[in-house]
């Protein structure tokens, strides 16, 4: 059996690892140098990194994996299509060596890693080992790799990118958080984006739980055709889970009192209600779920509090890299100095306008800093989130907010949002010194 795996991320490596233990001969490439090239080559993994040369294409494989964030027009990709091969996530491919797994699927445009994050702290309370993993960080074949095929829970993130890539993906209990504009860059269609978000209970059936938000009309719209069990949610209307009062209520008990969340906004009930009831599926106890959820202090990028320095709040939003979030994070705060900009997804910033009355003062940094000034003409223009931090700082007195929000992808200055963050938080850091 032949393996080939495109993109030498977290998920490439591991799902690499893993094959090779599973008695395939594993082919990886990556277009930029993998790091890691001696010890996967120790393992017996056969590595081309510096680009994809022209031989992968000669040989015959029974498995291929892309790396989600590579596009299907990238020529090696539309050459391996051409060619007739179904192309895999490595997710997909990891719970195929496995049984004993219950896993519960979070999907959406915004609120996925809050949700996921706090269903894994839920699921620490159960019986059984769980992890959260998928496009939050952890590759679930490395989950495998580590721990066979054992009795574990999964909490796992799941992006539109990976859900078209998983053909045989099954959870217990799935969910659609919310569907907004995003990666028309990646799908060229809104419609197609949306229509991916859809695959998440593809396969569900009987038993299996589907969360229909019917707060969102674009989920009522593109929601269809599902063969399994429907639990409807809802902050606004009656519905399966809802609130009451100041419960939340799925089908009429308890589940927790919404003051026990400790998070701010009324998008952060939604992500906790949503992983109460996901918890409550895969059989973890009301007492429980109220603890965990009393406790949960929020994820890191998401709205993290940073520090006050001379009366200024710093906010490190980094996850916000679409103009919903940044929505949802300036109206979590009466009025901010704005740090926005960053890799163009195409999505556009106009259903940002409306939020405006939110921001005091806003400056733009990256490749899209002049598209956002057209919707914010006082917006300072800057070269880099560096120089935009510190004119805020600048321009900032005591009693202001510093919000790092930035409505776009990171990938026009750094690799991740994640370092994005971790950039914002250090330099704050550094005002102390």
């Amino acid at each position: 059996m032949r393996a080939l795996v495109v993109g030498a991320a977290l998920s490439g490596i591991a799902i690499s690892k893993l094959l090779v233990k599973k008695g395939y001969e594993v082919y990886l490439t990556d277009i930029k140098a993998i790091k890691e090239k001696e010890e996967l080559e120790t393992l017996g993994i056969k590595v081309y990194d510096g680009g994809h040369p022209d031989l992968l294409k000669e040989l015959r494989y029974d498995l291929v994996i892309k790396n989600p964030g590579i596009k299907y027009d990238v020529p090696f990709i539309k050459d391996l299509m051409d060619a007739g091969y179904t192309i895999l996530n490595e997710i997909d491919v990891a719970l195929s060596f496995v049984s004993r797994y219950r896993y519960a699927a979070i999907t959406g445009t915004n609120g996925k890693t809050t949700t996921t994050t706090l269903l894994s702290e839920i699921l620490k309370r159960g019986e059984r080992k769980s992890f959260a993993c998928g496009n939050i960080g952890l590759p679930v074949s490395e989950i495998v790799l580590d721990n066979g095929d054992d009795d574990i829970d999964l909490a796992i993130e799941i992006a539109a990118f990976q859900l078209i890539a998983a053909p045989h993906f099954h959870p217990l209990v799935s969910v659609c958080m919310n569907l907004t504009p995003d990666h028309i860059d990646y799908f060229h269609d809104l419609d197609a984006y949306y229509e991916a978000k859809m695959l998440v209970y593809k396969n569900q059936r009987d038993d299996d739980w589907f969360l229909l938000n019917v707060d969102d009309e674009e989920i009522i719209e593109h929601a269809k055709d599902i063969k399994c069990k429907v639990v409807t949610f809802s902050l606004e209307k009656k519905a399966d889970l809802m609130r009451d009062g100041d419960k939340i209520t799925l089908f009429g008990k308890e589940l927790f009192d919404v003051h026990d969340l400790r998070l701010p906004g009324k998008h952060n009930l939604y992500n906790a209600m949503v992983a109460a009831c996901m918890a409550y599926k895969m059989g973890i106890a009301t007492s429980d779920i109220k603890d965990a959820i009393s406790k949960f202090k929020g994820v890191r990028h998401r709205l993290e509090y940073v520090d006050t320095i001379d009366g200024v709040a710093y906010y490190n939003d980094s996850k916000g890299t679409n103009p919903d979030a940044t929505k949802v994070a300036l109206s979590s705060f009466k009025e901010v100095i704005l740090l926005a900009g960053g890799y163009d997804k195409k999505t556009g910033f106009k259903e940002i306008v409306p939020y405006l009355k939110h921001v005091k003062k806003m400056f733009v940094y990256g490749k899209t800093k002049y598209e956002i000034k057209k919707i914010y003409s006082e917006a300072v223009i800057c070269e880099d989130l560096k120089e935009a931090t510190l004119r805020a700082k600048d321009a900032a007195g005591s009693g202001d907010v510093i919000l790092l929000s930035p409505m776009c992808a990171s990938w026009d200055q750094f690799n991740n949002y994640e370092e994005r963050g971790d950039y914002f938080v250090k330099l704050v850091e550094s005002f102390r010194i």
